[in-house]
């Protein structure tokens, strides 16, 4: 039987991992984390943030200048980080692009009270999608309405839009769950009490409504509500791993402040390893054929005692 996690016994999540894994990915270092890079895993280091979010910021200009009538294309986009939004409207209206055939996907939105909030909630990712980047698009250039993605509580025409155009890539940040998206290690209940999800199983999750885990709803209120997590909902609607895999590539950027110097280690070295485990999310990106981890090397931090 696996262990009980150590922050939230009902849930599954990377406390439940054999140690012998735990411990071998703090002892990387800012040096050897490129030697874990290998086929169908890319591994970036970036010296200053300003490179950082500028590269971040150009995965959607690429993305986007790709998209014609007959190819329309385009990326699927995280709130968290979010720096690099401004950037990309300022590259679009700068370069004079126009994104009609382009496409783009949000990647997630919480819901409450059974449906996806609206563009007045103040944690909104629709809202902040729009406000720190589209809405700052020359209105010649704007991607039209019927090109953008949000999920919503009735997420069938989301999903469609996967089959619609091609998403080139699936960006995203690195959650203290160790998560995509809000794709969540689940509950330890039913079926899953014992041991969690194969990753076959949790491959065939679509986008879908999903209960946050304890540790997902500590880290947004500490990343975007000053620690109210009082104002979190503790439900969200995500993008599947089904839509996911429909993506050519996966590039996760790591800016240090989203999850921890642990965090950025264990997801990593288990990509390395091919060590596919649901309790940790990220780790099914080892099955993926393309996928790049992005890292600020300053952000990269330590796994050594520090008393504060």
């Amino acid at each position: 039987m696996r262990a009980l996690s150590k922050v939230a016994p009902e849930w599954w999540d990377y406390t439940t991992l054999d140690r012998e894994i735990l411990d071998e990915a703090a002892k990387i270092t800012i040096d050897t984390l490129p030697k874990l890079a290998r086929k169908g895993f890319k591994i970036n280091i970036f010296d200053t943030l300003q490179e950082f979010y500028a590269a971040e910021a150009l995965e959607y200009v690429r993305c986007f200048q790709k998209a014609t009538a007959k190819r329309p294309c385009g990326i699927c986009g995280p709130i968290g980080p979010t720096e690099q939004l401004p950037i990309v409207a300022q590259i679009v209206n700068d370069l004079g692009i126009n994104l009609k055939y382009a496409h783009f996907w949000g990647m997630d939105e919480w819901i409450v009270n059974g449906k996806a909030v609206n563009m007045k909630f103040p944690l909104g990712f629709a809202k902040a999608d729009m406000e720190l980047c589209f809405n700052r698009i020359r209105k010649e250039l704007r991607m039209p309405k019927e090109n953008m993605h949000f999920p919503s509580e009735k997420p069938e025409a989301y999903m469609k839009s996967f089959d619609e155009a091609e998403c080139l890539i699936m960006q995203g940040g690195q959650g203290s769950t160790k998560h995509w998206a809000f794709n969540d290690p689940l509950p330890r209940t039913g079926k899953y009490k014992n041991n969690p999800p194969t990753p076959k199983e949790f491959l065939k999750l679509p986008t879908r409504i999903v209960d946050l885990h304890p540790i997902t709803l500590i880290q947004n209120a500490r990343t975007s509500g000053g620690g109210m997590v009082q104002n979190v909902p503790s439900q969200a609607v995500t993008v599947g791993p089904q839509q996911t895999w429909k993506a050519k590539q996966v590039s996760i950027w790591h800016p240090g402040h989203h999850d921890n110097a642990f965090g950025m280690r264990l997801s990593t070295f288990m990509i390395s390893q091919k060590i596919a485990d649901s309790a940790v999310p990220m780790s099914l990106m080892s099955l993926h054929d393309d996928v790049v981890f992005n890292f600020y090397r300053y952000g990269f931090g330590s796994c050594g005692v520090e008393m504060h």
